[in-house]
């Protein structure tokens, strides 16, 4: 059985397609993080998001992660699903699971992926507000 799941998609996430994957008998312990799309950022109105990835180098690095991350402690399953195009207030952007043998090890893990992937993963988010726009989250 695979381990991991590593996904860039421009279809609405599924948390149950998450769930699916990183339950099993061997994990005692599931963390799910779900990051959505708020109505403010930095003080403004937001009306909507638009992400991009590139892509092939995106899904490489969150591989990397991933392959730490199944080396620490007792890490059964990961998940890591990242949207990409337009998304609206309430949008699901990201969704990491993981499951591990006991709960710690999958809540450090899972805070480990989205801290890495916000710092590492090439995917730029557009902020656009009711008056005007931002790129946010750009990596090199």
């Amino acid at each position: 059985m695979e381990r991991t799941i590593i996904e860039i998609l421009n279809r609405k996430l599924s948390l149950d397609e998450c769930y699916s994957f990183i339950q099993n008998n061997k994990s005692g312990g599931n963390c799910i993080f779900i990051g959505s799309v708020r109505d403010r950022s930095q003080g403004k109105q937001v009306e909507e998001l638009h992400f991009e990835a590139y892509k092939e180098m995106a899904v490489a690095e969150m591989s990397k992660i991933s392959k730490e991350v199944l080396k620490m402690n007792e890490v059964q399953r990961i998940y890591i699903a990242h949207r990409e195009g337009e998304l609206q207030i309430g949008d699901i952007a990201v969704i990491i699971g993981v499951s591990s043998k006991h709960r710690d090890d999958a809540f450090i893990a899972c805070r480990y992926i989205i801290d890495t992937l916000k710092e590492t993963v090439p995917i730029w988010k557009k902020e656009i507000f009711t008056d005007g726009v931002s790129w946010v989250n750009a990596h090199p």
